[in-house]
């Protein structure tokens, strides 16, 4: 994923549209499925259609998604896309009014929520799904010393490998790839 296909966030608004347990789940069902019909999203996130097209507006008026109303086979079907394929923010752009700092933090604790619920989840799946992967799915921690200058080195590395494999060519193999969750954190912390 290039630079030009994310969006620096540093209005509190969007932020908090995007803090919703819901809302930031369906846009990772675009990040993985691709443009969808509400149809769609609501059988991916076992919602009501009604429930998921609420939370679309919401998604919508921050400009986090928009239709998509070329791929529409008919004028009754609406298609959404996300408008940009990721987000990112630095809580420090909201410190000079507490309100939005609040929010950041909001945001912030609400993604490392969902990363973790998306690790228990996987530990939570039986045997037999497990062994289907054949320990393939890893889990590391390192304790690094490190100047500030070097952890943003390092997170500019780690970006551009992800990066790398999500924008690979898949082969046309006819292997069974399934979405794999993938997430780094690099922070200052005491053992």
């Amino acid at each position: 994923m290039d630079n030009s296909d994310v969006r620096q966030i540093t209005d509190s608004r969007v932020l908090a549209a995007m803090s919703h347990p819901l809302r930031r789940r369906l846009m990772d069902v675009f990040k993985v499925h691709g443009p969808s019909t509400v149809g769609m999203l609501a059988e991916r996130t076992d919602q009501a259609p009604a429930n998921v097209s609420h939370h679309l507006r919401v998604l919508a008026a921050a400009d986090l998604v928009t239709e998509a109303p070329e791929l529409a086979r008919d004028r009754r079907e609406r298609w959404w896309r996300l408008v940009t394929r990721a987000v990112r923010w630095s809580n420090t752009d909201f410190d000079a009014d507490p309100a939005a700092r609040a929010v950041a933090d909001a945001a912030t604790s609400l993604n490392l929520d969902r990363h973790v619920a998306l690790a228990r989840a996987w530990h939570a799946v039986d045997e037999t799904t497990r062994a289907t992967w054949n320990d393939a799915a890893f889990s590391t921690d390192h304790w690094l010393r490190l100047t500030p200058e070097e952890l943003a080195e390092l997170s500019r590395e780690m970006i551009d490998l992800l990066a790398r494999w999500a924008n690979r060519d898949l082969p046309d193999d006819d292997a069974d790839r399934r979405p794999v969750f993938v997430f780094v954190h690099g922070v200052p912390a005491r053992p």
